[in-house]
């Protein structure tokens, strides 16, 4: 039980943070007691990973102190944060695919035989150590590559608790997890916090916070705007406290009114990286003026199955058409000039040139074409209108448009893809993840800029790994298993239970 009278491991005080344009911290002050899972919630662009990459020194702050265990500390670097015991694990990991989980844990922190021979079987025996303590199933000679999302989350844990982390900061750490993961995941903090370890554990989903946390801090705008308890509050009135107004939790549509095909598969069949069949002789039929909703655990063919339909994989049989062209095999300009719009669900490796300045990302599908182009020449004045009315519409949080789009949160990344996805005239819109690590604010909009585009006779096919999302989204859901489609069932009728069981293979 937390208390008044436990220690406290690590205090901010007054933190002050500028960037050009913006203040990312404002006089932020909070701390966290040993034991505690505390959550820290905002918008997109509220200052919350600014101040944890404070505390782990990846920043300097421009004023004020913090304290870790009583003493006042300088964090100058990553290094000096795990010195003092704190371990963060980020939104996006910091894994080498290539190399096996013991060479990944132990990288910058090798043991050696003689002096200077890598020991790896004793780091072998350290993380398998680890694992049995804390419950943390990993194997240390499989490659990160070959391991799913949930497995690399674990791996990135294990890499903090080996630098003997007690202090562990975990960014969005369910962004890319599955609701089954997720759950395993709460599990592991409530075993790390009985043995001592504290957490600070960032997230836009409000459940979660009401499941795990033991004390809940909500910035915005860079100021601490509240601090609550789960028994004292509720999902509407921390999203109310994050976004400074009242925000719908439901997704409110009309019934639809599907017209003609627009987007069909027969047959289609597409490899896996490792040239297994993914998907597998599936046949779909999304209309005009619907949405089609594909629930499944990730890992069973939703991922290949949209980089066949955008193009970003060939597939080995069957057909793909859009309003009657046969795409299959079709480069991804193409497919986009035929008006079909792609929200990728990894944003910055498929969504976005993440060197490039957002005036040059808002205009990546259309840079060679009228109004952005005359001829060969570039037209400058139009993309600089066109991205201003994107951030501006769209609510993107950023200093100006001609930064980098990897300067921006990972939730203001993925609102300014879907603004550039949605600014030009398409009739399909397929997204895979589309509110995935972004705020209740930012979910409320782009569901309802979804249900616009159906209600404006967009064809939509929808991929979620939130369940809440696709039931409440969908007017017909696919149920996707093995890389095959399992059930076709009425959004209006369907039950989680029915959804969940029919997800895990069950009938």
């Amino acid at each position: 039980m937390i208390s008044d009278d436990t220690p406290i491991v690590l205090e901010a005080q007054h933190i002050t943070k500028h960037f050009p344009g913006v203040v990312a911290n404002d006089d932020v002050s909070l701390h966290l007691r040993q034991g505690e899972i505390l959550a820290l919630l905002g918008e997109n662009g509220a200052g919350k990973s600014t101040l944890m990459n404070i505390l782990y020194g990846l920043y300097h702050q421009d004023a004020g102190e913090i304290w870790v265990r009583g003493v006042p500390q300088r964090i100058a670097s990553p290094y000096e944060a795990i010195k003092l015991g704190i371990g963060m694990v980020h939104q996006h990991f910091q894994l080498v695919p290539v190399m096996t989980v013991a060479e990944n844990v132990m990288l910058g922190a090798e043991m050696t035989r003689l002096g200077f021979f890598l020991d790896i079987s004793q780091a072998v025996k350290h993380i398998q150590a680890i694992s049995r303590q804390y419950g943390l199933v990993v194997d240390p000679h499989a490659l990160v590559a070959n391991l799913p999302v949930g497995t690399q989350q674990r791996v990135e844990i294990v890499k903090a608790l080996y630098r003997h982390a007690d202090i562990l900061i975990l960014d969005e750490p369910t962004a890319v997890l599955t609701p089954q993961e997720s759950a395993e995941l709460f599990q592991i903090m409530r075993s790390l916090t009985r043995q001592q370890k504290s957490i600070i554990f960032i997230t836009h989903k409000l459940g979660e916070v009401l499941t795990v946390a033991d004390r809940i801090i909500v910035l915005r705008g860079g100021h601490v705007v509240g601090e609550t308890t789960p028994s004292a509050t509720t999902q509407s009135q921390l999203a109310a406290m994050m976004v400074g107004r009242e925000v719908l939790l439901r997704v409110q549509k009309k019934p639809a009114q599907p017209g003609a095909v627009v987007l069909e598969t027969r047959g289609l069949c597409v490899l896996d990286d490792r040239q297994r069949m993914a998907v597998d002789g599936v046949d779909l039929q999304v209309r005009a003026g619907e949405i089609l909703g594909i629930a499944g655990v990730q890992g069973n063919g939703q991922t290949e199955l949209v980089a066949a339909l955008t193009g970003l994989r060939v597939p080995v049989a069957g057909s793909i058409t859009v309003n009657g062209h046969e795409v299959a095999g079709a480069t991804p300009r193409r497919i986009s000039e035929l008006g079909v719009a792609h929200i990728p669900e990894d944003r910055q490796r498929e969504g976005l040139v993440t060197s490039y300045p957002l005036i040059d990302n808002a205009v990546l599908e259309m840079y060679y074409q009228p109004p952005f182009a005359r001829g060969v020449r570039v037209d400058q004045p139009a993309k600089l209108g066109h991205t201003q009315r994107l951030v501006a519409e769209f609510d993107v949080r950023t200093p100006n448009i001609y930064v980098a789009a990897n300067a921006l949160s990972g939730g203001n990344q993925q609102k300014f893809i879907v603004a550039r996805e949605f600014s030009r005239p398409i009739n399909v819109l397929i997204a895979a993840q589309p509110t995935r690590g972004i705020d209740v604010g930012s979910i409320e909009f782009i569901h309802q800029q979804i249900v616009r585009k159906r209600d404006e006779g967009m064809a939509v096919l929808l991929v979620s790994a939130e369940l809440d999302e696709i039931i409440a989204l969908s007017d017909r859901i696919a149920v996707m298993y093995r890389g095959k489609f399992v059930a076709l069932l009425d959004a209006a009728t369907v039950n989680r239970e029915q959804l969940g069981l029919l997800m895990a293979g069950g009938v």
